[in-house]
């Protein structure tokens, strides 16, 4: 028979089931939560954008996207070919489109495939011209980016550096030749130019700043820090090839980036007599204006400007996209030696000479050669200069920038600025350091 429930259970009783209730259905929507969010075959990473850029040095493939991606990646012989499998993307949007940016004349990829290796699964097969050693690698959002995942496709058997340093010369003497007549008025020759350089031959070597991934500074009108740089050191490079016993080489002669100890190591292994790596500066206001001339420093920045500016120049890593796991001994070793302190000194006296060649066609931000602790400037054994041509954050010197007159004014400064070294520091046979 039913027996009546006492009230005082019902008043002790009944609150506690209603919180059961509750946490059982707390529970029960949390599980589903949690299934939602579970991720599935059908979930996928957005990708941002694809690009691929080609060069002599080396073919980057970069995807951009939103989220980490999970990837694998080995080689295949006979043929030569890179396989890279990736989790939880889509075939479709920019990966459609990444075949169609390999171009016929790509040094390293004949032909890019993509195709679902299994469902979830994005493999993406590089059909290779030449044996590569390829380096894949992420990189977290920084700057413009977001997270990026890097194919970089070096050649197995990279050409000589002195070789090409003979075919980049003989390239501009035969551009030259082809070429029209320069309808440029040439510079007049002042009484105080320094002469010819006798003796051996020196060899410079030019870096054009930024580059590939990395713009470097952007104008008020777009005009890319990359672009004027690159453009100036041909102009550059072609000057000086120019000039009886001088011979010059750049670290990028194309839009590709090149890492910041890679310049370096490029300068040292064509036994650079010096190294100038030309920029563009920018401030963050537009009316900051001149050219300015830098050496490294073994102590402190000369300025806090100078400090900013090394810090600003020396991010470029981070924008470009360096993989961390390669080795780089110049930071294993301790630069400032006496050899290092001897290079300084050497540098300060070209970037002297060069400043004040610079001072005759535009306004000096500072009259003297600053210093701070830029990267690329670190070859302990060859005099190095940073020159900032002049702000692309100012508007009218933006202009100036991309005008072909100012950029031949400013090579051929530039040039007058290393005879005017080589004065009072004749070249001598030099004992080089071992490579690194």
């Amino acid at each position: 028979m039913f027996k009546p429930v006492p009230s005082r259970w019902l008043t002790e009783r009944l609150p506690q089931a209603r919180q059961a209730r509750r946490r059982l259905l707390q529970l029960g929507s949390g599980a589903a939560l949690l299934l939602a969010l579970r991720p599935s075959q059908a979930a996928t990473t957005a990708l941002l954008s694809v690009r691929v850029w080609p060069a002599g040095d080396y073919t980057r493939v970069t995807l951009e996207s939103s989220q980490p991606l999970d990837y694998k990646s080995f080689s295949v012989k006979d043929p030569e070919r890179l396989v890279l499998d990736i989790n939880g993307v889509d075939l479709s949007g920019p990966l459609q489109q990444l075949a169609g940016k390999v171009n016929d004349s790509d040094p390293y990829i004949k032909l890019l495939r993509a195709g679902n290796n299994k469902p979830g699964t994005v493999r993406l097969v590089f059909e290779l011209k030449v044996p590569v050693k390829p380096q894949v690698f992420t990189l977290a959002p920084v700057g413009e980016y977001g997270n990026r995942l890097v194919v970089d496709l070096y050649p197995e058997n990279p050409a000589d550096p002195l070789l090409a340093l003979l075919q980049e010369k003989q390239r501009d003497e035969a551009a030259v030749q082809q070429t029209k007549p320069d309808t440029r008025p040439n510079e007049p020759t002042r009484a105080d130019d320094p002469p010819p350089l006798k003796g051996r031959v020196v060899t410079i070597m030019i870096d054009p700043g930024h580059g590939g991934e990395d713009p470097g500074a952007i104008g008020s009108r777009g005009t890319q820090e990359k672009r004027v740089t690159l453009a100036i050191g041909r102009r550059l490079r072609q000057l000086i090839n120019e000039q009886p016993n001088m011979r010059a080489a750049l670290t990028r002669d194309d839009d590709f980036f090149v890492p910041l100890a890679e310049r370096v190591h490029k300068a040292r292994r064509i036994d650079a007599d010096l190294f100038i790596s030309i920029h563009a500066d920018a401030f963050l206001t537009p009316s900051a204006r001149g050219s300015s001339v830098f050496a490294l420093s073994d102590t402190s920045a000369t300025s806090t400007a100078a400090k900013w500016l090394a810090k600003k120049e020396n991010a470029a890593d981070l924008i470009g996209g360096v993989s961390m796991n390669v080795d780089d001994p110049y930071l294993k070793r301790t630069l400032f030696d006496l050899t290092q302190t001897a290079t300084i000194n050497d540098s300060l006296k070209l970037g002297k000479a060069v400043l004040g060649e610079i001072g005759g066609i535009n306004r000096l931000h500072k009259g003297s050669v600053e210093q701070a602790g830029f990267a690329v400037l670190k070859a302990p054994d060859i005099p190095s200069i940073l020159v900032e041509t002049a702000f692309i954050s100012n508007p009218e010197e933006e202009a100036k920038l991309t005008d072909e007159d100012y950029q031949d004014k400013l090579a051929r400064a530039i040039v007058n600025g290393i005879r005017r070294y080589f004065v009072k520091n004749p070249p001598t046979a030099r004992t080089k350091m071992a490579k690194l």
